[in-house]
């Protein structure tokens, strides 16, 4: 009343005295807030565009007309500032791999700002994260290096356990007599299914000592 609060209106039909008395609405609804792409720097001097978007409500009708001018406005200033120093604080790996995290810390800075205002801050998303063009092919290259390490490591890892299990095979058909032979002919068999095959047969030295030993004894 003639620029003096004097008080919230509740439901219902109320008289409002033109000049002298005047009213603004407030809507009390979750809202959203887009918040534009930002130009910002991570710890490890990487240049990135970072876009938001912010959900809050007004918890407090008479500090949102009295407090601040535009709430709304205010809301999107302070999120830009508040995104570009949060990124500012953590690595590009961090930034990518934490996104909670980063948008948590983000909406508990915004809303412990704006609770003057009557303002709660229920939820800050981070929605894109722009890498400058170089930094993708850069990123691609060791992605695609991590790959073919991993790949490496598993083909060693194999051929460890393939040339334990032969050690373990050898081990066993040298333990028994003739196992040797019979897995010998077993080979040939499998091989000579295949009529293009060649096969060259390996005489054992033992079989050629008793040869030598029979003609000494000629």
């Amino acid at each position: 009343m003639l620029g003096k609060y004097i008080g919230l209106m509740e439901p219902g039909w109320r008289l409002v005295f033109p000049i002298i008395q005047t009213y603004r609405k407030v809507d009390l609804r979750v809202k959203a807030v887009d918040v534009p792409n930002q130009e910002a720097i991570t710890k490890d001097n990487i240049s990135v565009a970072v876009n938001a978007v912010i959900y809050y409500k007004v918890k407090e009708a008479d500090k949102v007309v009295l407090e601040v001018e535009n709430f709304t406005y205010a809301i999107s200033q302070m999120a830009q500032t508040t995104m570009r120093n949060a990124v500012g604080q953590v690595d590009l790996d961090e930034l990518l791999s934490q996104r909670d995290r980063v948008s948590e810390n983000i909406r508990k800075i915004i809303d412990a700002a704006t609770d003057p205002w009557g303002i709660k801050v229920d939820n800050v998303e981070l929605k894109d994260i722009v890498l400058p063009e170089e930094m993708k092919r850069i990123i691609g290259k060791q992605a695609e290096a991590e790959r073919e390490k991993r790949a490496i490591i598993i083909k060693a890892e194999g051929e460890v356990i393939a040339a334990k299990n032969m050690a373990k095979a050898a081990e066993t058909l040298s333990a028994a007599n003739g196992a040797l032979h019979l897995r010998t002919l077993q080979s040939i068999n499998d091989i000579s299914s295949d009529q293009s095959n060649t096969i060259v047969f390996a005489v054992p030295l033992e079989v050629l000592r008793a040869f030598e030993g029979m003609d000494k004894k000629r």
